[in-house]
């Protein structure tokens, strides 16, 4: 409260005292109050401050704290009671002085980020009421945007000026500096753990080589108050409970154009387990949680098995019903013998249901699209597994921005409500592109997609590819419930024409599938295709095997599939795994006969904060039936984006005598790849890999003579799709072969 407000409190006082004189030492009665000075602010928002009432006496403790209630609403420069008499008592006048409103937000001084970007992140605005610490919390905003930049001698000076009466403009200057390189990290006072380990178990790192890349070696302030956790707990996880890490001390060098950080840390003593006890059980016997904890006496102790233990405990719990268990893991440490007791203490709490589902913010997708992804219905116990699942399906639609599923937990009823909260996307879209292929050269694409058409869930899609040695067109519909039925249905009729060099492919279809998903992650599906094919333009020193297929043929084929998926995320994984077998089969009619088998599995381990290690294998075999030859374009061609990355089209299996690629009947793919993120806002990520593979003939001993590859690439989510472009090198080159090649794709990952 500022000075007039107590001067009048003052005024106040002497005035109750002439009154009371006056009265025989009784104090008025109110007859009327007010509110003077208002410009923007409703009155009533003030009145609802008010605690002095009329027909009472006037209290100068209550009008003291309504004038500290009205100035704590921030909207006020000045805030004053007045008294005056009034109809037998007296008028109270609550007297303001509004803050003023401002109309202009600008910047000035910046050079590296224009006023647009800036404006992104303060959350002020004009209309907003000019109050100082707003002002100064959004100049914060500003000097830690600028440092997570690299700009760490930034200055940030809010500038308000007056327009006219209650209305001022508001200007931050900025001097943005040179940005602040991070050239040395020093860790002080550790002895049982190396610099080089803690420096590798932390996000901050010196400028080094490749961090134009990944934007590294820049202070970030939250960037390293976390790091300064995570060097906690690296001495936690191997048994320094004692352990204490200080704040970072920065020291600016070379001309204050680089910066050295220096952390220190005591390390203590390392503790290990002298018992694992279990406390507050009910539900559960201690032998069943005793097969969830892997701590155990006599081992070092280890935070991060503590953490995991805890997270075990609590989701065997919360996947019954028990939507509010607490496990607090309390130690006991012995400081004598070095030991720690750890208790795992738990309060199951009470079985809980579910209530009501609500689902909000689909402007689009009907509620029956939302509601068949998720795991739980209303009456079903509470499930965490079963709600994590749920927002994976409603993510793996790619119809939303974000996905919020918040419990709601109602005790005096043992309910948990959902409130599902969704953000719609663009589903529907029209890109038209062009790009290049190692495979088919120049490639121009128009792609018409809605992907929730109707909101129902539903896909279509209108394609077509005109490349240097391609065309393809595609009409493709997909329900992934049918008839409103846990069915899938899906059709497509396509034509495309290739080039494969000594022969030219030109192919006429169509499709129809129907899948079903049972159990919980597997799924299978069986198909109808035909086909009708032409080779031409052979080559006249093709060889006979090519010649030989020369002209029409068709195939009618019907395929089978059953898989298993447990990918967190189908277009962009982090764990989990993806197993399919693959079986086709023709010669119900048409001229061709052969049956296809493939094998697919694929794997995502994570690694770090976002990383994750992929590893894929994939055998194949195919096979003639009724004395029919396969035909050359169902055979299996290794090399190219999709196989072994660095080998051309075909190079990594059988070739005729004019060394032209005619595929093998026989084929085995191995794919390791680790895949990280450069811009994660971005979803723009980076990969190493190596590669493995090869095609056989009829013959040919499986598994021999491997081809190898090993590469790098990058991957973008884009708005329209995903991205790939990635450049393998050949590790046996052949003779006629490139030693390395950059391929690109766009629509799919690997």
């Amino acid at each position: 409260m500022n000075r007039k407000g107590i001067l009048f409190g003052v005024t106040v006082l002497l005035i109750i005292s002439f009154i009371g004189t006056a009265y025989s030492e009784e104090l008025p009665f109110v007859t009327a109050i007010e509110v003077k000075g208002l410009r923007r602010i409703e009155e009533g928002s003030i009145r609802a401050k008010v605690s002095q009432k009329l027909a009472e006496p006037l209290s100068q403790e209550k009008t003291t704290e309504d004038i500290k209630a009205i100035y704590k609403m921030g909207y006020f420069d000045d805030v004053r009671v007045e008294i005056e008499p009034f109809e037998g008592g007296i008028k109270v006048l609550y007297v303001v002085k509004e803050k003023p409103t401002i109309i202009k937000v600008g910047f000035q001084g910046n050079k590296k980020f224009d006023d647009a970007r800036l404006k992104e992140i303060i959350a002020i605005t004009p209309g907003s009421i000019s109050d100082i610490t707003l002002i100064n919390d959004n100049a914060g905003k500003l000097r830690a945007f600028y440092e997570d930049e690299g700009y760490f001698l930034a200055k940030i000076v809010p500038v308000v000026g007056r327009v006219e009466e209650g209305e001022v403009n508001l200007t931050y200057q900025i001097e943005e500096g040179s940005k602040v390189k991070i050239r040395q990290i020093k860790i002080e006072g550790s002895k049982a753990i190396s610099e080089k380990k803690i420096k590798k178990a932390i996000k901050t790192t010196e400028r080094g080589l490749f961090s134009f890349i990944t934007g590294a070696g820049y202070y970030k302030k939250e960037e390293i108050k976390s790091d300064v956790e995570k060097i906690r707990d690296l001495y936690y996880n191997n048994g320094y409970i004692k352990a204490t890490v200080g704040d970072p001390k920065v020291q600016l060098i070379d001309d204050n154009e680089g910066m050295k950080i220096t952390i220190h840390v005591f390390e203590g003593e390392q503790f290990k387990i002298s018992s694992v006890e279990i406390d507050g059980n009910k539900a559960y016997t201690e032998k069943e949680l005793r097969g969830l904890i892997k701590l155990s006496p006599n081992t070092i102790f280890n935070k991060e098995i503590l953490k995991n233990d805890v997270t075990a405990i609590t989701e065997k719990y919360s996947n019954s019903g028990y939507a509010l268990v607490s496990i607090y893991p309390d130690l006991v440490p012995d400081e004598a013998k070095k030991e720690t007791k750890v208790i795992y203490k738990i309060d199951e709490g009470d079985k809980y249901k579910i209530g009501r589902i609500e689902i909000t913010g689909n402007t689009k997708t009907r509620d029956k699209v939302i509601r068949r992804e998720i795991k739980l219905d209303e009456g079903d116990y509470f499930d965490a597994a079963a709600l994590k699942r749920s927002y994976e399906k409603l993510n793996n639609l790619q119809f939303f921005e974000t996905i919020d599923i918040a419990p709601k937990p109602k005790p005096e009823e043992k309910l948990v409500d959902l409130d599902v909260k969704v953000k719609e996307k663009a589903t529907g879209f029209l890109s038209v592109g062009g790009g290049y292929s190692s495979i088919d050269r120049f490639i121009a694409m128009i792609d018409l997609t809605q992907g929730n058409l109707f909101g129902k869930g539903q896909s279509i899609k209108a394609r077509a590819e005109l490349g240097g040695r391609s065309r393809y067109y595609e009409l493709s519909f997909r329900d992934p419930w049918f008839m409103d039925k846990p069915i899938s249905f899906g059709t497509a009729v396509y034509k495309t024409t290739r080039n494969f060099g000594n022969f030219e492919r030109e192919a006429t279809g169509f499709e129809v599938s129907f899948g079903k998903s049972f159990w919980e992650y597997w799924s299978a599906s069986v198909s109808y295709g035909f086909e009708a094919v032409n080779i031409f333009n052979i080559r006249e020193d093709a060889s006979q095997y090519v010649k030989d297929q020369a002209g029409k043929s068709t195939t009618s084929s019907v395929g089978f599939a059953i898989g298993k998926d447990t990918r967190d995320n189908y277009l962009d994984p982090l764990k989990g795994s993806r197993n399919v077998l693959y079986l086709t089969f023709a010669g119900l009619g048409g001229t061709n006969a052969f049956i296809k088998e493939l094998y697919d599995s694929g794997w995502y381990f994570p690694m770090f904060d976002a990383s994750t290690i992929h590893l894929r294998g994939r055998v194949a075999a195919i096979t003639g039936l009724f004395g029919k030859k396969i035909p050359l374009y169902e055979r299996l061609y290794i090399g190219g984006i999709n196989t072994v990355r660095g080998l051309g089209y075909g190079d990594g299996g059988p070739k005729d005598v004019n060394n032209e690629p005619i595929g093998g009947e026989k084929e085995i793919v191995l794919n390791a790849e680790y895949i990280f993120p450069i811009v994660s806002e971005y979803k723009f990520k980076g990969l190493v890999f190596f590669d493995s593979g090869r095609a056989y003939d009829k013959g040919e001993a499986f598994g021999n003579d491997l081809r190898y590859t090993s590469g790098v690439g990058v991957r973008w989510i884009s708005p329209i799709g995903p991205l790939r472009i990635e450049w393998g090198h050949n590790l046996k080159k052949k003779p006629g072969e490139a030693s390395s090649k950059i391929e690109f794709t766009f629509g799919t990952f690997f």
